[in-house]
């Protein structure tokens, strides 16, 4: 089937040089002068790298059909993630490396999207939102926010390190992006 820029929505994948990309955000531009275009921010799914694209109005593509599967990330085991197929329970191994930076995310029983086209499992998506509990950060000295700076770095349980104010103190769980590895808010427990 094939669709064109008129059918462009964040969540829709098409294929560009035999390469299956997914719209994250498109804008439609009609210039006084010339023809109008889309501009798009489009996710390469096999390899999660995000480039921006512009398209001529009316342009066709092919559409990829994307099946997204519910599994469950069990646990570590060496260089391999652990996931099970909430469906079938059966366990399959993935390389950390297909994950990227959001595997540093990943906690134990956390549920995580398969993308498969066909019989093609080509890539893995975890919640855009985690809480995780600060197991280490230093303390907070007394004047750190009277000189300024961003905060300071606190590691996670899940063994990942992000900056976080200086109010934050061990033990207590905070919000973190997945996306783009920020801190959003302390959670209240």
């Amino acid at each position: 089937m094939a669709i064109d820029t008129s059918d462009f929505r964040p969540g829709v994948a098409f294929y560009i040089d035999g390469e299956i990309h997914q719209i994250v955000d498109f804008q439609h531009v009609k210039p006084g002068k010339g023809p109008a275009f889309v501009r798009t921010k489009l996710k390469r799914l096999k390899t999660g790298a995000t480039i921006e694209k512009t398209f001529r109005s009316g342009e066709k593509f092919d559409d990829a059909f994307l099946e997204k599967l519910n599994f469950q990330y069990l646990y570590r085991q060496g260089q391999e993630l652990i996931l099970m197929d909430l469906d079938s329970y059966e366990q399959l191994p993935v390389s950390e490396s297909v994950f990227g930076d959001q595997a540093k995310f990943l906690k134990e029983e956390m549920e995580v999207l398969a993308i498969r086209v066909g019989d093609e499992m080509i890539g893995y998506e975890i919640p855009n939102f985690v809480e995780l509990e600060v197991v280490q950060t230093d303390p907070t000295h007394k004047g750190d926010t009277v000189t300024g700076g961003s905060g300071k770095p606190a590691t996670l349980e899940t063994g990942a390190v992000i900056n976080v104010p200086f109010f934050v103190k061990e033990g207590e769980v905070v919000k973190v992006d997945t996306r783009t590895g920020d801190y959003l808010e302390r959670v209240k427990k």
